[in-house]
């Protein structure tokens, strides 16, 4: 079983995709930005390798208006070195890799422009998907569309359009259940007609439900019968609802008590899963500490580095816990560990823990700083004391001050850029 997440790769240095606006579109702009998303996904993969990810779902963001015909760049060309040397890490790690196309690309619509737009979109996919090297298991995952009022009409034009796809983007493609029109039994129905498969979401089955006397399981199998061994293991979703936020929001983070119920569920089947949640590389690591069979105290030492000064800006107490726990090397308490510092980020923080804990920072650069950043520094922190400036203010400036004079070792992902 893999777990893995989608597009972005949190807490990071040189992992952020770049784009423009359409007015600014040159060919030399496109160039350049296509060889930073490049180099950007290439660190993605290297960073899945080092933390065993072996799922991931690649932004479709990687060429700016990739399927827009203001982009005249032949870019599988142009970066086929860069592109094969992607391929052959992907290959070699054995990742498994994924697309899923936005909103708007809807293949049911029923105005053609849209429709047009959709086919040309999911061709842009394929060619990402073809240049990398990757094999049919490798899916580019799409939702039915739209009702328009007449839902047997809907589904009958997906049908039809998806008649007319290419079969570099058939052999890939796949179904998904959504939140607000089609069921996980509407979903499957169309699967089978078609004969692809579908991906069952657990959240938007829990939104938009077919039929609540049934488990998650239930449905998982059912999807189960669409998937064929050319198109490898089963794949599903999974999220959680942010409490926060409108019905169907993805959460912060994976509450790990909740997934873990969930795992137990399903550990002996043959599945791939895809979590869906904003804190994205974070969460799926989390997930994989507490499900992989060779356990080490210290995996969970290189992840409470990522997390301490976050824990410790909100609750000192849950800190001191979180210290006490891992002195004991003879436990693996990953659980625990976790549901500790889900507790702390419950509780709000106060100026004083948020002074003291970016001043405990700022005191790695002491000697690497330059004057004029150092007297710069002083002055965010003044104006937060003073309520003239935000904490996140003062925590991007010690991002930048991390990634700049290399001190990766302070890169506690969730204090700088969960925020």
């Amino acid at each position: 079983m893999r777990i893995g997440y989608a597009c972005l790769t949190v807490g990071v240095p040189n992992t952020e995709l770049k784009t423009c606006l359409l007015k600014n579109v040159t060919d030399e702009k496109l160039t350049e930005l296509i060889k930073h998303n490049l180099n950007a996904l290439e660190n993605m993969i290297d960073y899945n390798i080092n933390n065993r990810v072996e799922l991931f779902r690649i932004s479709s963001s990687l060429i700016p208006f990739g399927s827009n015909p203001v982009n005249r760049i032949i870019w599988w060309e142009v970066f086929e070195k860069q592109l094969k040397k992607i391929a052959k890490k992907i290959a070699k790690s054995g990742m498994r890799v994924s697309m899923h196309p936005g909103q708007y690309t809807v293949l049911n619509s029923p105005d053609e422009k849209i429709v047009s737009n959709a086919i040309a979109d999911l061709n842009y996919h394929a060619r990402i998907m073809d240049s990398l090297g990757l094999g049919p298991e490798n899916k580019i995952i799409l939702h039915v569309g739209g009702v328009y009022n007449d839902k047997k009409q809907a589904i009958k034009r997906f049908l039809k359009n998806y008649d007319g796809l290419d079969e570099t983007v058939k052999k890939r493609l796949v179904i998904e259940n959504d939140d607000k029109s089609y069921t996980i039994s509407d979903v499957v129905i169309i699967g089978k007609a078609l004969d692809i498969p579908v991906v069952f979401d657990n959240l938007h089955h829990k939104v938009n439900p077919c039929d609540t006397n049934q488990p998650d399981t239930y449905w998982i199998d059912i999807c189960k019968t669409t998937w064929k061994s050319q198109d490898g293991n089963q794949k599903i979703h999974y999220s959680q609802q942010n409490l926060e936020k409108k019905t169907g929001s993805h959460s912060k983070t994976i509450a790990i008590t909740a997934f873990m119920a969930f795992y137990e569920a399903i550990k002996d089947r043959d599945l791939d899963i895809m979590l869906e949640v904003k804190d994205k590389n974070l969460s799926a690591i989390k997930c994989i500490n507490c499900t992989i069979g060779e356990k080490e105290i210290n995996q969970l030492e290189h992840e409470w580095s990522k997390y301490k000064y976050a824990v410790l800006e909100r609750s000192p107490l849950d800190y001191l816990e979180i210290r006490k726990l891992l002195n004991n090397k003879e436990r693996y308490p990953c659980i625990e560990f976790y549901n500790l510092i889900e507790t702390s980020f419950q509780k709000e923080t106060t100026i004083g823990n948020s002074i003291n804990v970016a001043q405990h920072i700022w005191g790695y650069f002491r000697t690497l700083a330059l004057p004029s950043e150092k007297k710069y520094f002083l002055k965010l922190l003044d104006q937060y004391e003073k309520g003239e400036a935000s904490i996140k203010k003062v925590k991007k400036n010690l991002w930048k001050m991390t990634v700049k004079y290399d001190q990766t070792y302070l890169l506690d992902s969730y204090y700088y850029v969960i925020i």
